[in-house]
């Protein structure tokens, strides 16, 4: 198909890397700061984890091994006999979304279609979607209309993309065993709009290089993108295709102000630098420094998809990655895992009820504030990249934010045994001209005692710890930038 055939919405932006560059993150992702994701599909179903669908065909895989034992071998049943299982029978959108509103999410992105070729809409282009086969709704659709309800921001995840590759396997054969050379269901080309068609020779990267998968791709996302018209998209990888990919985005921001008056309010995740173009996102990684473009961490308090021998991240480590990528200038999309029925197990609920608690008390350090000239100071920095996401904060470690210029949040990753934080950024040396004016911990109602100084200001703490996992310092101060704390994060 000539390229010329990806028709795109008319208006300023083009398919060219200059155009995009037009790109303005809006304010209410800046202001945002946290999304929650619905991770969530077939692959729930046998409740083993990420990348069931490929995994199941690799032989000696415990995916592999879990599917012979409780589905029978995959070259008579495959993943397209899981599909069919998938019934979401306890799915309730509009209770899990009132759910993520109160643990504080200003945003809800739902996966579209994973790396399994499933799309979760009444898809126009692909008879494998969760309209016509297994729960038999529109998926995408109820999200958007819980979400709406809540109020939040609305997106959608597609990482079909990758799709042709990562399927592959399901072509192949055991290489060993009394199956061995036997095809897998893959094979048969009679499912190969579910497994896609042979690849060539060589082709193996992340994205394909075959032109005709490149088309497929760009008219599945088309349509959810017609469909929807959603405030976020979600690409798992770089942008996909070249200029299919970016005909795709110039699409997608020119049809979003066509919405929106002319006001471009469209935001796209990839896991490519910038450079003006999108929102940038690390997955299961932050940043290790301040960015001057706004960008998103993704990732999970479990695994990607359920999986029944998985332990769940503690609502400390929600805190703390949130304050730190927030104070970097980034937000936090946050996976929380649904069962194979659309429920939660009572350790996700806890995890969401603590946010609640936290984000009350604490929630205006967070909510529509900006960086400051350092992100934090203590012992631990983080390192950046994918990946990378377990530190070891604790009550020295310090994050801040600001709004205006005359309000400074310093949230603490713990409280400290001897009740009192110090905060070096804040030294009047060096000939800084900053003056604090006042000092109060959220969630704590009375005063506190304080004093600035040569080596910063020191803040003598109640006996009571007001929030769990961080405490929040709101100092009012009378020029943010009359400080000039050091480049490099104190200890």
């Amino acid at each position: 198909m000539p390229q010329n055939e990806n028709a795109i919405k008319e208006g300023p932006f083009e398919p060219t890397t200059e155009s995009l560059q037009q790109y303005e993150c809006p304010d209410w992702f800046r202001d945002a700061k946290l999304g929650i994701w619905s991770h969530w599909g077939p692959q729930a179903v046998p409740m083993a984890g990420d990348w069931y669908a490929r995994r199941m065909y690799n032989q000696g895989h415990r995916q592999y091994e879990h599917h012979l034992e409780s589905y029978g071998h995959p070259s008579e049943t495959g993943y397209k006999e899981i599909i069919p299982l998938w019934k979401a029978e306890k799915w309730d959108p509009a209770r899990l979304m009132a759910l993520y509103r109160k643990a504080g999410a200003q945003y809800f992105v739902s996966m579209a279609v994973h790396h399994d070729n499933f799309d979760l809409w009444d898809s126009k282009h692909n008879r494998w979607n969760a309209v016509a086969m297994g729960p038999k709704q529109d998926v995408v659709g109820e999200w958007q209309a819980a979400a709406k309800g809540e109020g939040l921001r609305f997106g959608v995840s597609e990482h079909l993309g990758a799709s042709f590759t990562w399927f592959q396997d399901s072509h192949g054969s055991d290489k060993e065993g009394p199956l061995a050379g036997v095809p897998y269901d893959g094979a048969n080309p009679d499912y190969q709009d579910l497994y896609h068609w042979p690849a060539e020779e060589g082709d193996t990267q992340w994205y394909t290089t075959d032109p005709k998968w490149h088309q497929t791709w760009f008219r599945r996302i088309q349509d959810l993108l017609d469909r929807y018209g959603p405030d976020l998209l979600y690409t798992d990888g770089p942008l996909p295709f070249d200029q299919v990919g970016r005909s795709l985005l110039a699409h997608f921001y020119n049809a979003d102000r066509a919405r929106n008056d002319g006001s471009l309010q469209a935001v796209y995740n990839c896991k490519e630098e910038s450079n003006g173009r999108w929102v940038q996102d690390v997955e299961r990684g932050v940043m290790d420094d301040i960015r001057e473009e706004p960008w998103q961490t993704d990732t999970s308090i479990g695994d990607w998809y359920y999986n029944k021998d998985w332990k769940y991240r503690g609502t400390d480590w929600v805190i703390h990655m949130l304050a730190d990528i927030v104070s970097k200038n980034g937000n936090l999309l946050l996976n929380v895992v649904q069962r194979p029925d659309g429920s939660l197990d009572p350790e996700a609920e806890q995890v969401l009820e603590e946010m609640s608690d936290w984000m009350a008390a604490n929630g205006e350090a967070i909510y529509e504030t900006r960086p400051w000239v350092t992100y934090g100071e203590g012992p631990t920095r983080a390192q950046g990249g994918h990946f990378k996401e377990d530190f070891a904060y604790s009550a020295r470690d310090l994050r801040f934010t600001t709004k205006g210029d005359g309000t400074l949040y310093a949230i603490a990753l713990g409280w400290p045994e001897d009740r009192t934080l110090p905060i070096r950024s804040l030294a009047q040396g060096l000939g800084a001209a900053g003056r604090v004016s006042g000092v109060e911990l959220l969630g704590h109602s009375g005063t506190l005692q304080w004093n600035h100084g040569p080596d910063g200001l020191t803040v003598h703490l109640p006996d009571r710890q007001p929030s769990d996992y961080a405490v929040t310092l709101k100092i009012e101060v009378d020029d943010l930038h009359a400080f000039k704390p050091a480049t490099e994060v104190p200890t």
